[in-house]
């Protein structure tokens, strides 16, 4: 079995809120460059990479130029095939569009391979549970009123979540006391028993972190998530050890050495794993691993209808964030059930495009 071609597209989805219907802006929109890899079999992988914004059209060009490389190669040998795109960009680095481009091709090499062998990738990757925990995501963003997050999070416990995520550093750098009112709005909207965790999204220093996270202890946050710069990894130690709150964060790292010195330097609780800035499966596969040795838990990043099987292949997934902005591209996603996503059996990926919505999304 050979690779025998390959079609890309841009699309650009859609950033609602199908959970509680409160959308920080209404429509906003995510550019994001699909991609199809087939074989001379006739099985197609899928893969999908995003976060070039106002430079999606330079990602899209480096994931065509980049696949048409794999042309010919054997698609289950993606540590060769791999090794040869990093060959072939030379000094381009281990970040940015590079690896973005290479993440589709990665996932969908991994595709090919669950489809060739008749295996669910979360069975070929470890098969460590069946079905895994997931926080709704999305709804409670830093955008909304304490009203609308209020209403939005009772929405999602009446829909049956039992975990879900909210945001502090909110617009127009309020006081402390105010950024604590935000999480204490959800807490009380949510009862004691709900898992709530909370997304800084890089914008506090390490001492703003201290202090407003140390104020907020009482509210009982599942973590507190990127609360300082991600490659501040002393930084981060500093805050970790300070607050009793488990510290998550990794979504903004790049590939795997990166990671090795977030874990060194303690800089976290919880280990969060983006694969397009990991670099694919394969790569998130074995920052998994290195987070396992230093006996952390791992959780995902957006793309809930893939990184699923990730989670639960590995056996220190925690939960799965389950930001829903691009179900709508596929005919079929893993189902919901109370509060857990459920590993599908159909191989590989277990997803097909929905035809009509590329063409719809298409740029």
């Amino acid at each position: 079995m050979k690779i025998a071609s390959f079609e890309a597209a841009t699309l650009r989805i859609p950033e609602d809120d199908p959970l509680a219907g409160m959308p920080e802006e209404v429509g906003r929109t995510r550019p994001v460059v699909i991609l199809r890899l087939r074989t001379d079999s006739g099985i197609e992988g899928i893969g999908l990479t995003f976060y070039a914004g106002k430079m999606t059209g330079s990602l899209r060009v480096a994931v065509e130029e980049l696949a048409a490389l794999t042309i010919g190669e054997d698609p289950l040998r993606i540590e060769h095939i791999v090794a040869k795109l990093h060959a072939a960009a030379d000094t381009c680095g281990p970040g940015g569009i590079f690896t973005l481009a290479v993440s589709a091709i990665d996932i969908a090499l991994w595709d090919i391979k669950g489809k060739a062998l008749d295996q669910p990738l979360w069975k070929l990757l470890g098969g460590h549970r069946d079905r895994v925990p997931a926080y709704a995501s999305g709804s409670l963003r830093r955008g909304l009123t304490h009203d609308q997050a209020q209403k939005a999070a009772e929405t999602l416990v009446q829909k049956g979540f039992r975990e879900m995520k909210t945001q502090m550093a909110l617009p127009g750098n309020p006081p402390p006391s105010e950024e604590v009112r935000r999480v204490r709005v959800v807490r009380e909207a949510i009862g004691p028993d709900i898992k709530l965790m909370c997304d800084i999204n890089q914008r506090w220093r390490p001492e703003q972190a201290i202090d407003i996270g140390s104020r907020c202890e009482d509210v009982g946050l599942f973590w507190l998530e990127d609360v300082t710069t991600a490659d501040d990894y002393a930084g981060l130690a500093r805050v970790t050890a300070a607050l009793k709150t488990p510290i998550a964060g990794g979504e903004y790292v790049w590939g795997i050495v990166p990671f090795r010195h977030m874990l060194e330097a303690r800089s976290v609780d919880i280990v969060m794993i983006d694969i397009c800035r990991a670099g694919g499966v394969t790569q998130w596969m074995k920052i998994a691993g290195m987070a396992e040795a230093f006996n952390l838990p791992v959780v995902s990043h957006v793309m809930p209808e893939m990184l699923v099987h990730l989670v639960a292949a590995c056996p220190n997934g925690l939960t799965v964030e389950y930001m829903p902005w691009m179900l709508c591209l596929y005919e079929e996603t893993p189902a919901l059930e109370n509060g857990q996503l459920v590993l599908p059996d159909k191989p590989g990926l277990g997803l097909r495009f929905d035809e009509t919505a590329v063409a719809r999304f298409r740029v």
